[in-house]
């Protein structure tokens, strides 16, 4: 049964996350103590104790995320050896994860490339009220129709291809609400406001690119182990060189998810396996095809599922 890897991105944090492996686990103890030691300071305190408002932060959640996804995938190459798979692929900051599984990506450059991009994406965010709305029963045309509408003379964008029927648009305040009030006439039944800091994945970010550019020309990339699919593309990527530009592009440009895992399926893909906080990626992935199976690991009692089959 081929499978992939796939990890969460913000928004799938949550207080006491990462606790329970960190307990049982030293593997998972370890890439814990190894993050606040690259950071410098106890990131494993606002992953275990919060407080949620703290957590959240743009620069502590992506740190948290990332690491907690490590944690995971540390079990999971305990509970199966080896743990074999055909494709990675990780939802925005999850990418990072991604490239780190496939050993694109070292652990250190990981933790400090996420860290300065949620300080960067917070800093585009404080230069322009801004926000994401998400769409439920909308598709990429109806979405971007909404935008076209919308805007207003304002930045607002189609951000992401979450899964069949779920689609996330982004921009500034203004041209956000004016969507919320028009989405029903484009036929889309629901228009709800995301609890992000700003418009993630929109040209609002181009700020936040070009300090990420700056410092990824820094960080050395190996060509990745497997196939990782990327966000901007939805296609399998397997050169080291290919990757920062990516990976820039990913700020400002559509999460193309959906399109992500039908091309995986496609490729034979048939089981996917979510390493990280809860199970968004798997109700999105099931969402979006049939005759797939969906795991995840975030506790022990996950690992243990896993050994079981």
């Amino acid at each position: 049964m081929p499978r992939a890897l796939v990890f969460p991105g913000q928004g799938a944090q949550y207080v006491g996350m990462g606790a329970e492996l960190a307990q049982r686990f030293p593997s998972a103890r370890r890439l814990l103590d190894e993050a606040d030691r690259i950071l410098g300071f106890a990131l494993s305190d606002f992953m275990a104790n919060g407080p949620e408002a703290d957590l959240t932060r743009t620069d502590i959640s992506q740190p948290a995320i990332l690491v907690a996804s490590a944690m995971s995938l540390a079990v999971a190459q305990e509970a199966v050896k080896p743990l074999t798979c055909a494709a990675v692929a990780g939802l925005s900051l999850g990418e990072y994860s991604a490239l780190y599984a496939a050993g694109s990506l070292s652990f250190a450059d990981a933790v400090k490339l996420v860290r300065l991009r949620g300080e960067a994406m917070q800093a585009a965010a404080d230069a322009v009220p801004s926000g994401m709305i998400a769409l439920i029963g909308a598709d990429e045309a109806s979405a971007a129709a909404l935008c076209m509408e919308a805007a207003g003379g304002e930045v607002l964008t189609v951000a992401n291809l979450n899964s069949t029927g779920q689609v996330v648009i982004s921009g500034a305040r203004g041209a956000c609400v004016r969507a919320i009030e028009l989405a029903k006439k484009h036929n889309i039944r629901r228009a709800m406001p995301l609890p992000v800091a700003g418009a993630f994945h929109s040209p609002l970010m181009a700020p936040a690119a070009d300090r990420l550019k700056a410092a990824l020309a820094g960080v050395v990339f190996k060509d990745p182990q497997w196939p990782i699919y990327t966000n901007v593309t939805a296609k399998p990527v397997t050169s080291a060189a290919d990757v920062p530009a990516l990976l820039v592009a990913q700020l400002t440009q559509p999460v193309r998810w959906a399109d992500s895992v039908v091309a995986m399926q496609a490729a034979g893909i048939d089981e996917f396996l979510e390493l990280g906080p809860g199970k968004t990626l798997g109700g999105m992935i099931s969402r979006t095809v049939k005759d797939v199976v969906c795991r995840n690991l975030d506790t022990p009692a996950d690992a243990e599922a896993l050994v079981r089959g």
